[in-house]
Formats: C-alpha cells, sequence, structure tokens
C-alpha cells in the first residue's frame, strides 16, 4: 500500500513529505525533531519540524486517526478550543517493507504546556485553582456544544496563558464523541471521570514531591466539579430580557465575576418577546483588565476599575451594529473602544463638574456612576440613562461623600 497523507489544506501533504514515515517514531533522527515536553500518552508521541511548522504526531491505529481527525475538525468548526488537525498519513512502511502504524498529526499550539511540565517548580494553589476553573470553562464549553469527551484529565489537556487569561484546550479527542445534544447522565458521566482522573494526576504528583503541601488532590478533584455545576447553571439558565431593562445583563456578569470568571464574550439576539444573552467566559489572571483596558482605550486604571469598565465597554459593543466578533468586515474591538471612550466614557465623566469630584480621578468617578446606575436600575426594575443617573449622583451621593470626607473641629 502506498503512502497516503490526508490533509484538507493541500499545503500540508507537501510539508509533511519530507519526514521520515519509513521510521517508527520512536526512532525518529534528532535533527527533525523539535524538543518541547510532551505530556503522558497511551501512544507515542513527537514533535517534529515541517517547513515553518512545528507539529505533534501520534501513532495509533488507522481507524481511530481518522475517527480523532473527523472529531478535531468537527471541534474547530465549533469554535472549541482544542488543537488544530493537519493531516492523516497511512500506508506507512518500514525499510524491509513491513508496514507501520499510521499517524495522527496535529499543529503544536504555542505557548501551551501539559500540566506535567508546569508543576517542575512547586506550583502556588492559587494558580491551581485557576487552572481547575480553565478546565472547567473546557468541559462546560465542550459539553455545550454536544461533545462527550469520554476521558477528561489534565494529561488530555494543554494550558496556556495569554495576555494574563488562563485557557485550556483539548488535545485528545480520541473518546470523544459528538451529539446533537449531551443528556444530564452524559455530562455526570464526563464529569465523575474528571474528578476521579485529576484526583489520581495529583496524587501521582504528591508521591513525586512537585505538588504543594497545602494541595488536597481529592478536594482539588471534586473542586472542578463544583466549579463546573456553578458555570453551567449560571451559562444554561433561559435569559430574555424584556426591552429597556439591560441592567439583568449587568446582573448576569456580575454573578459570573463572583464566580471568579469573566466574560470572553457577549453576544445579544433581538428577538419579538424580547433580547436573548449568550456569554463565552474566560479565566483571568491579577492585573489582565489593567492591561486590556489600557491596550484598548489607553486608560490606565486600578484592577478592580479596569474590570468594572471592561464590563461596560463589553455590554456597550454589543448593542452597536457595526460589532461582529471573528467577522473580518466588523468593526475592530479597538476602533468600537476609542469609539466608546469619545461618545460615552468622556461625556459622562465631563458631567460632573471639576469643583465637585474632589480627589476622584475619571476612571474612578465614571466607576461610581455605574455603580449607582446599577443601584437606581436595580431600584426602578427597569434601565436607568448615564444622564439620569449623572443628576441623581451631583445631588444625592457627592454631597454625602463630601460630608464624609470633611475633617472634623474639635473646642
Amino acid at each position: 500500500m502506498a503512502l497516503q497523507i490526508s490533509a484538507t489544506n493541500p499545503e500540508h501533504p507537501a510539508l509533511l513529505l519530507e519526514l521520515p514515515w519509513q521510521l517508527p517514531l520512536e526512532e525518529w533522527p534528532q535533527e527533525v525533531l523539535v524538543p518541547l515536553p510532551r505530556g503522558i500518552s497511551r501512544h507515542v508521541v513527537r514533535y517534529a519540524r515541517a517547513g515553518d511548522e512545528v507539529i505533534a504526531v501520534k501513532e495509533l491505529a488507522e481507524r481511530p486517526a481518522l475517527r480523532e481527525y473527523e472529531l478535531l475538525r468537527d471541534l474547530d468548526r465549533l469554535g472549541i478550543p482544542a488543537v488544530d488537525p493537519l493531516a492523516v498519513v497511512t500506508g506507512r512502511t518500514d525499510t524491509a517493507g513491513g508496514p507501520l502504524e499510521p499517524v495522527l498529526v496535529t499543529r503544536h499550539l504555542g505557548g501551551s504546556q501539559p500540566y506535567r511540565s508546569m508543576f517542575e517548580t512547586t506550583m502556588r494553589p492559587a494558580t491551581m485553582h485557576r487552572l481547575m476553573d480553565a478546565l472547567a470553562v473546557l468541559l462546560v464549553r465542550l459539553h455545550l456544544a454536544g461533545f462527550a469527551w469520554g476521558d477528561c484529565s489534565l494529561s488530555n489537556t494543554l494550558f496556556r496563558r495569554d495576555a494574563g487569561a488562563y485557557a485550556a484546550y483539548l488535545v485528545d479527542a480520541e473518546t470523544g464523541d459528538l451529539h446533537p445534544r449531551l443528556s444530564e447522565g452524559q455530562r455526570d458521566y464526563d464529569l465523575d471521570l474528571a474528578r476521579v482522573n485529576i484526583s489520581g494526576e495529583l496524587l501521582d504528583l504528591e508521591a513525586s514531591g512537585a505538588l504543594h503541601p497545602s494541595v488536597d488532590p481529592v478536594e482539588f478533584g471534586m473542586e472542578i466539579c463544583a466549579r463546573y455545576r456553578s458555570l453551567w447553571q449560571e451559562l444554561t439558565r433561559t435569559s430574555v430580557y424584556p426591552a429597556g431593562k439591560y441592567h439583568y445583563i449587568e446582573r448576569r456578569i456580575r454573578r459570573l465575576n463572583d464566580l471568579g470568571f469573566d466574560v470572553a464574550e457577549m453576544q445579544i439576539e433581538h428577538a419579538a418577546n424580547g433580547d436573548t444573552v449568550t456569554f463565552v467566559p474566560k479565566v483571568v489572571d491579577a492585573g489582565h483588565h489593567q492591561r486590556q483596558l489600557l491596550r484598548l482605550t489607553g486608560l490606565d486604571t486600578e484592577e478592580n476599575q479596569a474590570r468594572r469598565l471592561l464590563n461596560d465597554l463589553e455590554s456597550w459593543m454589543a448593542t452597536q451594529d457595526d460589532y461582529a466578533p471573528g467577522d473580518p468586515l466588523g468593526a475592530r474591538p479597538e476602533v468600537l473602544a476609542h469609539r466608546w471612550v469619545r461618545d460615552v466614557f468622556r461625556p459622562t465623566v465631563r458631567a460632573v463638574p471639576l469643583e465637585l469630584r474632589g480627589a476622584m480621578d475619571p476612571a474612578e468617578i465614571y466607576h461610581e456612576l455605574l455603580e449607582h446606575r446599577w443601584y437606581l436600575s436595580e431600584r426602578a426594575q427597569h434601565d436607568i440613562g448615564l444622564d439620569t443617573v449623572v443628576e441623581d449622583y451631583i445631588a444625592n451621593i457627592l454631597p454625602k461623600a463630601r460630608e464624609t470626607l470633611q475633617p472634623t473641629t474639635s473646642d
């Protein structure tokens, strides 16, 4: 049987032809390999260079290789964080003509690491919590797409940090299955496997001395179940908001923030009976909001101020006609952010007279106004416009604040 390379992109076979397919992966020469950390796998896996690409090559039988290739392509179409499938190579033979196992070829996820390499230096418990959150986000997104993983574990996941954000990527779809919709039993089965696998992997790290002494492997295995269920409930609740009550959306964002998650993307769909809202969560590191707000708007603020302003910016962008995430014809986030600063942020701050601001900087004033809008909207049970909020803030909040800040005198 002749060597066959099945790939969707015609460039990939040309890039792959130069690799030594006549050798078992374990015997590939060092000059074609890339020394990157590898996780634990049931199969032989090697990283190699093909042209300008760094690829991961995994040996496995033809049927599961083709099946995993198609599943990874499905996940890519669904926008799920997973490794990018490039090709399946079949018909491999050694120099004597003997058959060799086919291989699945995926693109290496730049900047990612398997969990074991992340524990080469003892990881702080707080960082471990964020990684568990990232894995919970991945599992929720897979289940929302109808994908039953069948083997959720740290070993089958790659983790990547990007500008302060933590993200988990599926790296092994061999045991997965795609359905139109998952039953509660299918989700529970995946979650129970995750709990057992993660606890076992952390116990293994503990035995090797690579785990922080305060970390309980069994408790961390249970933690992903709790984080998953909280996130699933908050993301899957049916939310249809009447027109004029967008403070309900802010309430949802606040609940996600309280759970420790941020909103990576928000979509608002207009319908006859109200507006439905879809959220995509993400896990972020300390200082992320400051950096993101500075990059988008040029505003240099404290972290909590930045989080609050970014939430408002994201909500405002979702109402703009030219807001289309992922659409090359839509306005870039930087353009929309500049428009928000010009048309919303600056006019609102300038509406508060300079002599009344005291020591508060513009970001703190806007933060205070957003908090006051939230309070007024909740009390009125409908959206309160910023003009009304500014008037009420100047009349009822600033005088009390000035009284509190004035020094007391004694006889």
